[in-house]
């Protein structure tokens, strides 16, 4: 088993080594470019759309509304990346990471604004009248490659029971175990049932309740986050100096902390922060497509968003709690040092408990909107006629994975994630003049 583990992990390396990060990053940087850097003009205008103009017309095509579609997308990235992702990139790369992620972040948006605009323009309505689409429909409809298309389905379908199963739900039953004491089979029973009742009833169900949740959850995250910065505002000044100082020169040995190089530092940062916000992966275009819209621009702008939020918001708040509490000079990583931040920051175990509650509805508001990533791939590949079985065979998983050891599983759903990016990054570069001609024209009728 030893082995089989070592051969995994050796794989997700090479799939999630320095040309993968490059070709995501490059991606994003060469889309910045062609459309002149959209992302930072358009910003506000983007999040006017996204958060204060959020009421469709009912006769625009789609099947949820703008705010819907976004807070499904970010439901799937909103999860572990902000919470553990975080803190190993800073217990890695040091405070410089943080740095890097926002790079990450800046780029990434134009990556998912070409996404959400291919995704709304080649989508297709299937027999149910639902709409379907992302990479493997603006790919094979886009540029006649149906073989790749069907690749990148294959590569999402799988990372669906992955990444965006098994593994959430062993994250929230092993944190409501840790912080309070809840059998894990227990968790196991209610999530099946929790996820089954509403992804039964498709994406308008789970647009509801992601509409409803994910706003709470962030609100909840990043409120207990900010009253910790604002309890330690004079520290604030100097950790964001830490940050830019150390983005740029070797992070030197300090307490528990062995030091990184600059070469580190930035592939920790770049490697968390697509974990994170998912840009270029492919995945939350599939959302994107099912929004109500009638120009590929508009939905474009909005998911955009998403990517600032995930990143540019949330993982900074998370990033300076780490930083300011001095917590990422010790040995701890992953979720262990977030969650002792938090209790430096609030006192007693109710750091603890934020972090454990933030991490169960991230974790489960990423299986709602994993299992429409995962039903649409697995459509295109056989057909409306796996959809229901689908749903129910994915709630079943969800009860596996919250009692089983997933080292194994962890290791391949990380792999089939990575995957997922070659094929979409294809498409989005070779589909770059479709992507500038359909944003010109909109911004040349809209002046």
């Amino acid at each position: 088993m030893e082995m089989l583990l070592d051969i995994i992990k050796n794989i997700s390396d090479i799939v999630w080594g320095i040309p993968t990060i490059i070709l995501l990053v490059g991606t994003g940087i060469w889309l910045t470019i062609i459309l002149k850097g959209l992302q930072f003009r358009k910003l506000w205008h983007s999040l006017y759309l996204a958060l204060i103009k959020r009421k469709e017309d009912s006769d625009e095509p789609g099947d949820i509304t703008h705010f819907q579609a976004l807070m499904t997308a970010l439901s799937a990235t909103v999860g572990t990346g902000n919470i553990a992702g975080v803190a190993t990139a800073i217990a890695a790369g040091g405070p410089g990471a943080l740095f890097w992620m926002w790079i990450t972040g800046l780029v990434g948006m134009a990556t998912k604004y070409a996404e959400a605009l291919l995704a709304v323009k080649y989508r297709e309505k299937d027999k149910f009248g639902n709409m379907s689409g992302g990479p493997m429909y603006y790919i094979s409809k886009g540029l006649g490659w149906k073989w790749l298309g069907s690749t990148f389905a294959v590569f999402a379908t799988i990372a669906a029971f992955g990444i965006g199963n098994t593994v959430q739900s062993n994250s929230v039953a092993h944190a409501l175990e840790t912080s309070f004491g809840v059998p894990t089979y227990i968790t196991a029973i209610i999530l099946m049932f929790a996820t089954g009742a509403v992804i039964i009833g498709g994406i308008k169900a789970i647009g509801r309740v992601a509409g409803l949740l994910v706003p709470i959850m962030i609100v909840f995250y990043m409120g207990s986050a900010i009253i910790i910065l604002l309890l330690h505002l004079s520290e604030i000044p100097s950790a964001f100096s830490l940050i830019i100082e150390q983005a740029f020169t070797p992070t030197a040995q300090v307490g528990g902390f062995l030091g990184a190089s600059v070469m580190l530092t930035i592939r920790m940062g770049v490697a968390r922060g697509v974990f994170s916000n998912e840009s270029g992966l492919g995945s939350s275009p599939i959302a994107a497509a099912a929004a109500q819209t009638k120009h590929p621009v508009t939905q474009a702008l909005v998911s955009m968003t998403q990517t600032f939020i995930d990143t540019i918001v949330v993982c900074s708040l998370t990033g300076l709690v780490i930083i300011i509490s001095g917590n990422w000079q010790t040995d701890m990583t992953g979720a262990e040092l977030t969650s002792v931040s938090f209790t430096d920051g609030l006192g007693s175990v109710f750091g603890e408990y934020i972090v454990s509650i933030g991490l169960a509805l991230f974790a489960y508001s990423t299986l709602l909107g994993w299992s429409y990533y995962g039903e649409k791939s697995l459509e295109y590949l056989l057909h409306e006629g796996s959809v229901k079985p689908y749903r129910y065979i994915f709630t079943v998983f969800v009860g596996i994975g919250a009692v089983v050891n997933l080292d194994l599983v962890w290791g391949v759903a990380d792999i089939f994630n990575g995957l997922m990016a070659f094929p979409n990054l294809i498409g989005l570069l070779a589909l770059t003049p479709v992507i500038a001609s359909e944003t010109k024209k909109y911004f040349e009728n809209k002046d």
